[in-house]
């Protein structure tokens, strides 16, 4: 994870990423975090992530979440993604799919999408590019613990040498 630490560089930065990590790890994981915090520590962790380790931080970001919310959240991004024209993964057809309540398959699907083109979760999730609109984030609270939950997972696993 040398790029990581590379980011989290040493004394007052790392505790900045520590306690943002602890900060989504207390209580609902959209409480304590602004959209525009979430937003900022998704897009300066998330590139820097191999598809392994931002799959591995995104299924224990959903897993926080309950079935019901990651059924929320995978129809959310699913809307999202069609206002964009963009494909999201209906694998039986019939609008969203059950299996999105498995946090690791919602942790594939989202790996995936990010893999094929780098900072879609944020421009999707967020409103576009920084500046432009984590804004958008307000309307769906789970869009935010998402982006948050990622890279406060990240950030724990290099902090705690995990």
């Amino acid at each position: 994870m040398g790029l990581l630490d590379d980011l989290l560089g040493g004394g007052q930065q790392r505790r900045e990423y520590q306690d943002f990590a602890t900060r989504y790890e207390q209580g609902p994981p959209w409480a304590g975090i602004s959209d525009q915090e979430a937003m900022s520590r998704y897009q300066q962790v998330a590139p820097r992530l191999s598809p392994d380790q931002y799959q591995q931080s995104a299924q224990e970001a959903f897993a926080r979440m309950s079935p019901q919310e990651r059924m929320e959240f995978a129809r959310y991004l699913q809307q999202r993604s069609q206002q964009q024209n963009l494909d999201f993964p209906d694998f039986n057809h019939d609008g969203i799919d059950d299996r999105y309540q498995d946090p690791r398959m919602l942790a594939q699907v989202t790996s995936r999408m990010e893999q094929q083109q780098p900072g879609i979760l944020g421009q999707l999730l967020g409103g576009g590019s920084a500046g432009g609109g984590a804004g958008s984030m307000l309307d769906n609270p789970l869009a935010k613990a998402a982006l948050a939950g990622v890279a406060a997972m990240a950030v724990r696993k290099m902090t705690s040498g995990r």
